[in-house]
């Protein structure tokens, strides 16, 4: 079995993160997703694919399965398990506590977009290669 390489990053909820009920607002997770998935593709892919191409979220299916409070550190991990289709993944992404509990489980749809032109672009193998693994 392949295990496709994952990106993590470090996250902390801040006053301004939190929602009346005391937790991390819903809208700040959608946040902390694109977050993740940006900083993973600047980290991974090549400097002439970042030059050229951005992405859009056309998907999300989030689970909240448990709140972050103020001052807690969330450790958001991303990977992508299947090839593209078309100018179109699948991203999956956890958020997980310092006790390593799952908080929110995501699986969002990206659509890759050619930034001169604006217009939806065919991931190629050679694009999506860093992302996949062997």
């Amino acid at each position: 079995m392949v295990t496709n390489p994952s990106f993590t990053l470090s996250l902390t909820a801040e006053p301004e993160h939190i929602d009346e009920l005391g937790h991390v607002n819903n809208a700040v997770w959608v946040q902390w997703i694109q977050t993740v998935a940006t900083s993973h593709w600047y980290a991974a892919a090549p400097e002439q694919y970042r030059d050229a191409f951005v992405w859009v979220v056309i998907r999300h299916e989030i689970d909240y399965l448990r709140p972050a409070l103020v001052g807690d550190v969330v450790t958001g991990r991303t990977w992508v398990d299947d090839a593209p289709r078309g100018a179109r993944f699948d991203r999956f992404m956890e958020f997980t506590g310092a006790d390593g509990k799952v908080l929110v489980r995501a699986r969002t749809t990206w659509a890759m977009l050619d930034k001169a032109t604006g217009r939806p672009q065919r991931i190629t193998t050679e694009i999506v290669a860093p992302f996949l693994g062997d």
